[in-house]
């Protein structure tokens, strides 16, 4: 198990205290662990939840309006998709991703992204998906430009989930680690370098440009691309960026 790094910002969530109110649960959620694990990974995403972050039940079950029992279960499967870490004496928090652990997931994440890209490539046929995608990226340059990094963790989520739409392979959707890439993305969103950014961001106009463009291959070669200059961010990011993997 990963050791828990201290979050930079936001401290645990106290019970009784004011916080970022709940994303509104879609009607479509409606089990206790659909509820936990949609409150969340859209927690992380919007910058309410950080990485090394303790989260304390009683705020939880108020916050998602559930029973005790059925959040701790939520929990043990957060913990099983490495979304949250489980303390026997502390309980839970927000997990935080060791370096190899960061270098292990884009090794994974690579391969789908580039199918997924592919796949939406060739299938952008309509004019409707080609302003989808257009829209997608709009969005995400736009969070970019705002300096507004929880708005922008969704907007890349949102990115994603549009290629693989347009793809039409609903089983990338299942498969791909998007969550536990949110927690990657959050936990240097807040230490990386403007030019990092900058890096990270202009990967997914070339992206995109190649998925309206209809070029499978340029979609993949972009793909490829921008996973590589993430691993550039990789080595340049200090050690205290990370914590260290556990026997370390």
């Amino acid at each position: 198990m990963v050791k828990t790094a201290k979050a930079k910002t936001g401290g645990p969530l106290r019970a009784g205290t004011k916080s970022p109110p709940a994303a509104a649960l879609p009607e479509t959620v409606e089990s206790a662990l659909d509820r936990v694990a949609y409150a969340v990974t859209q927690g992380i995403r919007s910058g309410i939840f950080v990485p090394g972050q303790h989260l304390l039940e009683p705020e939880l079950t108020r916050r998602i309006g559930i029973s005790r029992g059925s959040l701790r279960e939520a929990l043990k499967h957060l913990a099983a998709d490495g979304i949250v870490t489980l303390n026997r004496y502390r309980g839970a928090y927000i997990s935080s991703l060791d370096k190899k652990s960061v270098l292990d997931l884009l090794d994974t994440l690579e391969p789908l992204a580039c199918l997924a890209a592919r796949l939406a490539a060739e299938r952008c046929d309509s004019a409707e998906n080609k302003q989808r995608m257009k829209d997608a990226v709009a969005a995400i340059e736009a969070a970019g430009k705002e300096g507004n990094r929880g708005k922008y963790l969704e907007q890349r989520r949102h990115f994603y989930d549009t290629m693989v739409k347009i793809g039409g392979n609903r089983e990338l959707a299942r498969v791909m680690p998007l969550s536990r890439t949110d927690l990657f993305r959050a936990q240097i969103e807040r230490i990386q370098s403007e030019a990092q950014r900058q890096r990270h961001l202009s990967g997914y106009s070339r992206i995109a440009q190649a998925v309206i463009d209809r070029d499978p291959a340029m979609a993949e070669r972009a793909i490829k691309r921008h996973f590589e200059g993430t691993r550039k961010t990789m080595k340049e990011l200090p050690d205290h960026a990370f914590p260290a993997a556990d026997g370390e």
